[in-house]
């Protein structure tokens, strides 16, 4: 019996209700380079996803532009929530209507 994927009920780091995208935690820029491949393998690259809010999305590259940078070190939401950028954007993004 095949079971279905729950829809989440809004972005993972603001928490809105509106249309979502996925960010890949491991950017694909980075799914060919041998580094990444044999620390995280390439199957874990295309399934590591969170689903965002465009206004989270855009903020991650924003303060985090660097492909490698966010691979290497912001590969889990909660090595993101950490960063201090983001944690002011999530806090302003909250208060947004949608």
């Amino acid at each position: 019996m095949e079971t279905e994927k729950e829809e989440p009920a809004g972005c993972a780091f603001c928490e809105r209700p509106v249309k979502l995208t996925e960010h890949h935690l491991i950017p694909r820029a980075v799914h060919r380079k041998q580094r990444f491949i044999d620390c995280f393998g390439k199957e874990e690259m295309r399934q590591r996803k969170i689903l965002l809010c465009k206004l989270c999305h855009r903020a991650i590259h924003k303060f985090i532009p660097d492909e490698k940078e966010l691979a290497r070190d912001y590969n889990t939401k909660e090595a993101l929530l950490e960063h201090e950028g983001l944690q002011k954007h999530i806090a302003w993004a909250r208060k947004q209507k949608y």
